[in-house]
């Protein structure tokens, strides 16, 4: 009686190996470069499909070419930056807010809007009186405000 001997198959082919059928005509190389061709292939055509043209920045949906920053930065009473005070933006003749930021732990926040429109902003924070002031978005593209809030009695 003849015993064939096991032999320790290869890290890769138990790897790999399971993905090719074994009554395939292709060899272990062979199914290796189809893989890295088929691989190379999706890459590339997906690199050109996800190619925007480069066009005018205006046309761009995306593009922040036209908006207005509003930075600024809040403070204690006592001159500490403050941290987590929450600022709103609306315009004057809407109701609700359309945009909103927190301040980091410098107490700085920045909100970006669409530039050529007057807007209000409001900073709340628990424990401190409510700062609301008026900012003009039609002329420049950026405000810097300091707030120093003042605590509610």
């Amino acid at each position: 009686m003849m015993t064939r001997k096991k032999t320790k198959r290869k890290r890769s082919e138990r790897i790999v190996g399971f993905l090719r059928h074994p009554h395939s005509p292709f060899g272990h190389l062979t199914f290796v470069r189809l893989t890295i061709a088929l691989v190379g292939f999706f890459w590339l055509a997906g690199a050109l499909f996800a190619i925007e043209p480069a066009g005018d920045a205006r046309s761009s949906s995306g593009s922040h070419a036209h908006d207005y920053v509003i930075f600024v930065t809040v403070f204690t009473d006592r001159g500490f930056a403050f941290t987590g005070a929450r600022a709103r933006v609306r315009r004057p003749d809407e109701k609700k807010f359309r945009w909103e930021a927190m301040s980091d732990h410098q107490g700085e926040l920045a909100i970006r809007v669409p530039q050529g429109a007057e807007y209000e902003l409001t900073i709340e924070a628990r424990g401190f009186k409510t700062q609301t002031r008026k900012i003009d978005a039609r002329e420049a593209n950026r405000t810097d405000l300091t707030i120093r809030m003042e605590p509610q009695t």
